[in-house]
């Protein structure tokens, strides 16, 4: 397939543009439709204890991370990312497969856990693409990446639901099947429409310099975001008990307040992509700190349903920054090495949750649902300390 670069813009450019908008939301439906039912499968098809479901979660994220790694150096070397891409797009359709009609739990953890991660890194390969795309054709990068973040955002309003539905209503089978068709499509739209962009050898044995001169502060911005992420994480799992087991709400409330911080995400998101340029990258991840230490202030505090509701527009400018100048942040820090950036800090989600899967439990276990959001505060700060001492980009 032929260079973007040499292309005009009025036609090629914007189809490959909406190609690549389209993957990131199939890509974000296929994870949307798994995960938020992965623990009822577990327990009701799967019939797995909860200690079981537990090292379930834990497991998959030590592969993860172990197979987007691997993943992420090999394609900063050399190789077609594009190529790269729709492997993982087949290898995650055959993991779905194996999902809809094994109930072995050790097959599961083992293989179907491991072609899954291979196709849950489509995902950050998509966005090191779409970052060199947006360089070699002049485009405005973090303003692209935001609206692709955005659609996997917008994944995320529509799959869940979606996935009860399928799962509840027709089986858990149809769901990962379902699941099985967003990749085979994806992997369609990536193998047609996505660039190719094939790397020198000789150009790929020097991007490891770029990254040394940085190192400190990729390790800095790694332990921030793995502390945000974390702290959403238990935020994610502790929540809807502390509604309605220590506060005595409505359980609709936790889904309607989920509900609200995703859809107020996007728009942050897209705003955040707008003034990265001018205000920086750094300036906006201090302002997303700020309202994540709002946000968990408010949730120690504050009881009336209506006011936790409003508490989710601090909640939205937290993680909506995060998700979409995150990535961005990394890829600045790691010159040359856009698939190993992205994939760094993908992983500092699968860590954060490693994290607060073990805390939350704990504290709750110990202490009670409401002391689970000073864990939180406590990540925050140790976000501010990594925060100060890395410098813009």
């Amino acid at each position: 397939m032929q260079s973007d670069s040499t292309l005009p813009r009025s036609g090629p450019v914007n189809l490959t543009s909406a190609a690549f908008l389209i993957v990131a939301f199939l890509t974000g439906i296929a994870g949307a439709l798994q995960t938020p039912t992965l623990s009822l499968f577990l327990s009701e098809e799967v019939h797995a204890r909860p200690a079981m479901v537990g090292l379930f979660f834990t497991g998959s994220a030590v592969i993860g991370i172990l197979v987007s790694q691997f993943l992420a150096s090999h394609s900063d070397r050399r190789g077609d990312r594009k190529s790269l891409i729709l492997g993982c797009c087949l290898l995650g359709a055959l993991a779905c497969v194996l999902f809809a009609w094994n109930r072995n739990y050790f097959i599961l953890l083992f293989i179907g856990v491991f072609l899954s991660s291979f196709g849950s890194t489509a995902n950050p390969q998509m966005f090191a693409l779409a970052r060199e795309h947006a360089e070699r054709t002049g485009r405005e990068a973090v303003m692209f990446s935001s609206i692709l973040r955005a659609q996997v955002s917008l994944a995320w309003v529509v799959g869940p639901p979606l996935a009860y539905a399928l799962a509840l209503g027709f089986g858990f089978e149809v769901m990962y099947l379902s699941a099985a068709a967003a990749f085979i499509v994806c992997g369609l739209i990536v193998w047609f429409w996505l660039p190719s962009m094939r790397k020198d050898p000789a150009a790929g044995a020097g991007v490891l310099e770029a990254p040394r001169r940085n190192r400190r502060d990729a390790l800095l911005l790694f332990t921030a975001c793995t502390m945000m992420w974390g702290s959403n994480s238990l935020y994610i799992i502790n929540m809807p008990l502390y509604i309605i087991h220590e506060l005595k709400l409505p359980e609709k409330l936790a889904g309607l307040m989920m509900g609200t911080a995703a859809g107020l995400e996007i728009p942050t998101m897209l705003i955040a992509g707008y003034y990265a340029r001018r205000f920086g990258k750094r300036f906006l991840m201090r302002v997303a700190v700020v309202g994540g230490l709002l946000f968990y202030i408010g949730m120690l505090t504050v009881h009336n349903p209506i006011l936790l509701l409003a508490l989710q527009l601090m909640n939205a400018i937290y993680i909506g920054i995060l998700a979409g100048i995150g990535m961005l942040y990394f890829q600045d820090l790691m010159p040359g090495q856009a698939g190993a950036a992205t994939t760094l800090y993908t992983n500092t989600t699968r860590v954060g949750w490693i994290i607060a899967g073990s805390l939350a439990g704990i504290a709750a276990e110990i202490w009670s649902y409401h002391s689970v959001f000073w864990l939180a505060l406590g990540m925050i700060a140790v976000t501010v300390w990594c925060l100060l001492r890395i410098r813009d980009v």
